[in-house]
This record gives C-alpha cells, sequence and structure tokens, in this order.
C-alpha cells in the first residue's frame, strides 16, 4: 500500500485525501483522451509526438480502416512507454471509443502525391469524410475535432458541417507548420532562436498563404527593419512551398506537423490560451482558415482581429476566395 508522508493517519487519508482527489477530477471536465483517425505517416507521427513529449493527455485511441495497422502502431507505442517521458493508456479501438474523448484528431484520406496541390486532394478525401464524421457523432462525441486531413482547411469547414458542432469545437492545424517553417527560416538568416521570432503565415493551408510581414517581429522590433524585401520574399516562398521540396524527396511530410499538432492539442488540453495560427471559423467569410486565434479548452476561444495593411488584406481575400470556390464545388450538405 502507498503510504502519504505527513500527518495524516490512514483513516484521514482515506476520509479527507481521497474524495478530495475525486472532487477535483470531476471538476475538470476533461478525461484528456485523445483519439486518432487515420494510423498513416501523420497520423503515427502525431501520436509518436504525444508519446515523446510531456502532455496532458491520459488515454491515446488510434483507428483506421485497417484495424490491423492502427493495433500494430499502439503496440508499437506501448513499447516505448517504460522510457518516455509521458506515461498514458495507449489502444487501437473503433468510433466506438469516440464517447467521452475530448479531441478527435481527423488525419485519415488520401496522401499529397508529388506534383499534386492540396486542393487537387479535395474530391477524393471529402467523399470518405460524411460517413467517417457521422459515425462519431452517433457515439455520442462532444468535444473537439482537430482536423490535418488534407486540404485542410476545406476539410475542417466540412467536419463542422457534417458535426453539428459549434465552429468553435472545430479547428484545423491551419498555417501552425507553415509558420514555424517560416520563424525557423528568419531564424537561420538573423542566428537567433526561432522561438524569440514573432512572425505568422495565414490564410489558405497552401499556395495563397502569406506572410504577415507587417506585424512580424523580434522583440518588438519590425522584421521588415532588419530584412530586406528581397530576402523576405525568399524566405516567404520557403514557407509557402517547402512541403513540394519535401514530397519530391521522401513521398511525405509529417513530422513537422506531428510536432504541431501536439502543440496545438496542450493548448487545448492545458488551457493555455495560446495564440496559434489554426484554422479557425472567420464568420464575414464563412470559412474556416488559417489566422492568429487563441485556443483552449474550449476551442478556438477568440480569432484576433489584426490590422493588415493593404496588402495583405488583398492577399487575405484571395485565400479566401481559393477557399470558398473549392467549398462550392462539392456542393456540401450537412
Amino acid at each position: 500500500m502507498v503510504k502519504f508522508s505527513g500527518n495524516f493517519p490512514e483513516a484521514q487519508t482515506t476520509q479527507f485525501i481521497i474524495p478530495k482527489i475525486k472532487s477535483l477530477c470531476y471538476n475538470n471536465y476533461m478525461s484528456n483522451k485523445v483519439m486518432i483517425v487515420g494510423t498513416g505517416n501523420v497520423g503515427a507521427s502525431i501520436a509518436f509526438s504525444l508519446v515523446n513529449q510531456r502532455t496532458a493527455v491520459n488515454e491515446l485511441v488510434l483507428v483506421d480502416i485497417n484495424s490491423a495497422d492502427a493495433e500494430g502502431e499502439a503496440m508499437d507505442l506501448r513499447d516505448a512507454l517504460a522510457v518516455a517521458p509521458s506515461f498514458l493508456k495507449i489502444k487501437s479501438g473503433s468510433y466506438k471509443d469516440s464517447r467521452g474523448c475530448d479531441i478527435v484528431v481527423i488525419t485519415a484520406g488520401a496522401n499529397q502525391k508529388p506534383g499534386e496541390t492540396r486542393l487537387d486532394l479535395l474530391k477524393k478525401n471529402a467523399a470518405i469524410f460524411r460517413p467517417m464524421i457521422k459515425e462519431v457523432m452517433k457515439n455520442g462525441f462532444r468535444g473537439i475535432f482537430l482536423v490535418v486531413t488534407n486540404p485542410m482547411d476545406v476539410m475542417t469547414y466540412l467536419v463542422w458541417k457534417y458535426s453539428g458542432l459549434p465552429s468553435d469545437h472545430v479547428l484545423g492545424s491551419g498555417t501552425v507548420l507553415d509558420s514555424a517553417r517560416l520563424r525557423l527560416k528568419i531564424s537561420e538568416k538573423l542566428n537567433l532562436n526561432p522561438k524569440s521570432i514573432h512572425a505568422y503565415m495565414v490564410g489558405e493551408h497552401g499556395d495563397s498563404e502569406f506572410a504577415l510581414w507587417s506585424l512580424a517581429n523580434v522583440s518588438g522590433q519590425p522584421l521588415s527593419s532588419l530584412l530586406s524585401a528581397p530576402a523576405r520574399a525568399e524566405i516567404e516562398n520557403f514557407a509557402r512551398n517547402e512541403a513540394y521540396e519535401i514530397i519530391s524527396r521522401k513521398g511525405a511530410t509529417h513530422y513537422g506537423i506531428g510536432v504541431c499538432s501536439t502543440h496545438i492539442i496542450s493548448s487545448i488540453l492545458n488551457d493555455e490560451r495560446r495564440v496559434l495560427p489554426v484554422s479557425s471559423y472567420d464568420d464575414n467569410s464563412n470559412v474556416f482558415i488559417g489566422f492568429p486565434t487563441v485556443v483552449g479548452r474550449r476551442g478556438a476561444l477568440k480569432r484576433l482581429d489584426l490590422p493588415l495593411s493593404e496588402p495583405e488584406g488583398i492577399s487575405y481575400q484571395k485565400s479566401v476566395n481559393t477557399l470558398k470556390s473549392a467549398i462550392k464545388s462539392l456542393r456540401v450538405r450537412a
């Protein structure tokens, strides 16, 4: 039996401390249970990242149309628990396990092939989402969806429509990874730690995304005063196009989005209220699109109202129009 140190007799331990612990747990409305749907490269990388970081996740459920693959991934991940920084319950499961989940991460879908844009994937992946999301909801899910499947912004919109959940309970991974690429490249140019750089890629997670240079800074100093216009253009193009470069070499990108998704999941479960450029609902445009958003326990808590320069405003509207056109082509019905 485990004994508490201090001045509590065993009877008081049972009568006072244990009920108090239970009360704290019951008042903590989330069980910190996460489901990942899709155990391909991206889903497996997110799961691996969750195991390798100290997160609030208590239980991880892996679901895939190939149930043997999901079980194999769960077995492989469990083997690391004795030496991993976190300890959590890991299992393969089914959509029935979505009851009681706090977050369902959607990575299922076709992979982006060399030479293929994210929007080229649209009709392939849209076809599988309606029955999948309906199945999750049928089993009592009332948590938060995090959508990673490309074309991510449009797929996030579909999840919102198909689930019937409030828009703040549905978000996409947005341009979190693209912004990480942007900050890394800036850090290399300035010989600084990327964590000290405040800069965002925003808009569609795709070819129409762009950098918010007017607001980018290091400790309040505008990056426009530290980097020339050609240097900024080069960095922005790198952030926008690096996925294509990786895909052309190894066939897929998954480690970066794995870590970025863990970053988002932690912000939700810990109620960090961290500002992240996730794909959240823009009620003025009726699309989900990457933009700095306060992310916490209830999902997308608030999209920031940031002053954009005129060129940035035009670029944002172009990105909105790209997504609207894609959604229109699907003739979405709830």
